[in-house]
């Protein structure tokens, strides 16, 4: 007896994907891989099956790149809500066309505050150190984290230093904190999306991770690429500028730097803690020529590949327009545009219409695509 294939329609497919995705289910890997640290889906189970788990509290359940929190009035603040952060840095190379592991490691952590909408104050600094690591490289790049800190209109205020026997760590690790302080009403927040919102993104995607890549000369590929690499708090500030002056300062409702799993990843954690639907356009979507030939090359899609000087805004549709002009007056916004906008249904799926017409489904990454870029 014989069955018809089955067929399935495009809303058919997004309801099975929605069921599979909000199905709950405990981690179950025994030991920790690449992939772990790839920013895509087994990261994010390693952090819910793991770290949420056993370290549970409000403020770690949100699942956003810092914390804001309130301090009591009672020790005489003016302001008493603050942003804090934490990221550690794992490159390979150490210095690559654009920046290098301490420019990284200080906008990086600046970064995560502004997308809080803080303004970035302190940041603290540790550094893990291989034995014969030579110490003209470390001299310049904390010379590096200097410059990139002065540019962003911070201090780097304590720290920490352990070496270890060579062998025992890969020359150098960074790991950074900082605090800022949000010092306007703002409530922007990866659960903040709304259906009727528009997506925003400043500029061409996949520079970091593709610099590094080349920068290895694992691969017979030249590329003038750089790194994107850059501290995104004056941009942030601008926006909200923005919107004050728009008169609505709310409208302002995420704000993510699409790093490690690059932008398909990010879209993907804003629709499932937002529990909305988010669908882009594949020409709307900027990315450089030799971005674009070296991922055609290496089998790989920009949407997946890391950026250190990219953000992802959702914003309410009638800002939406003013927003990209004004952001186009700044050098970290000149290429900004609008690249989809959020749906109701089905909730927690990202889509993309493609170039030819047809839509597909953008999940996380799976697996690990680029290791060691940030």
């Amino acid at each position: 007896m014989s069955s018809q294939p089955k067929t399935f329609t495009a809303s058919t497919l997004f309801e099975r994907v929605e069921r599979a995705r909000r199905r709950k289910t405990q981690f179950r890997d025994t030991h920790i891989t690449l992939a772990h640290g790839s920013g895509g889906k087994a990261m994010h189970e390693l952090i819910d099956g793991v770290f949420v788990e056993i370290l549970r509290n409000p403020l770690l359940e949100k699942l956003e790149d810092h914390a804001v929190f309130t301090v009591d009035h009672s020790i005489g603040l003016a302001s008493s809500r603050f942003a804090f952060t934490t990221d550690s840095f794992v490159v390979d190379p150490l210095f690559f066309p654009g920046g290098d592991i301490g420019s990284l490691a200080i906008n990086g952590t600046v970064n995560d505050l502004a997308m809080s909408g803080a303004r970035p104050l302190y940041l603290s600094a540790g550094f893990i150190i291989e034995e014969g690591f030579p110490v003209e490289d470390l001299r310049r790049i904390v010379t590096s984290m200097r410059v990139a800190a002065d540019g962003a209109g911070v201090q780097v205020v304590t720290g920490d230093t352990k070496v270890v026997q060579k062998g025992s760590a890969d020359k150098l690790f960074v790991n950074t904190a900082g605090i800022g302080l949000v010092e306007r009403c703002l409530h922007i927040s990866a659960a903040g999306a709304r259906p009727g919102d528009k997506v925003i993104l400043n500029g061409p995607i996949g520079d970091h991770g593709i610099t590094v890549l080349v920068a290895r000369g694992e691969l017979e590929l030249e590329s003038s690429i750089e790194s994107d690499t850059a501290a995104l708090n004056s941009l942030v500030q601008e926006m909200v500028n923005i919107a004050a002056d728009f008169g609505d300062i709310e409208a302002l409702h995420c704000l993510r730097d699409p790093t490690r799993g690059g932008v398909a990843t990010t879209l993907n954690e804003l629709a499932q803690a937002s529990e909305v639907a988010i669908r882009i356009y594949e020409e709307r979507i900027p990315v450089r020529e030799e971005v674009h030939g070296a991922c055609e090359i290496l089998g790989l899609d920009p949407l997946y590949v890391a950026n250190e000087g990219k953000l992802v805004a959702v914003v309410a549709a009638e800002l939406a327009e003013p927003l990209v002009r004004g952001m186009r007056e700044h050098p970290l916004g000149r290429d900004a545009c609008i690249i989809g906008e959020v749906e109701s249904e089905p909730r927690g799926v990202v889509s993309m219409v493609t170039g030819f017409g047809g839509t597909r489904i953008v999940d996380m990454l799976v697996g690990e695509q680029l290791p060691r870029i940030c």
